[in-house]
């Protein structure tokens, strides 16, 4: 994932920060408690498609 799309990319919900989790292949929001998914390098932005984060 490019750092420079990470540095400007924001959760949809919230608007704050995301996470990248590499081996999950992931972008993660802890405020909201999602995971959004990446797929062939192309972040998939969308509630629908997000999975939730196990409380921690």
């Amino acid at each position: 994932m490019d750092t420079r799309l990470l540095d400007i990319l924001v959760c949809p919900l919230c608007k704050g920060p995301l996470e990248y989790d590499k081996p999950a292949q992931e972008l993660l929001c802890r405020h909201d408690g999602l995971a959004f998914p990446v797929r062939d390098g192309i972040p998939v932005m969308l509630e629908d498609e997000a999975r939730t984060l196990p409380p921690e």
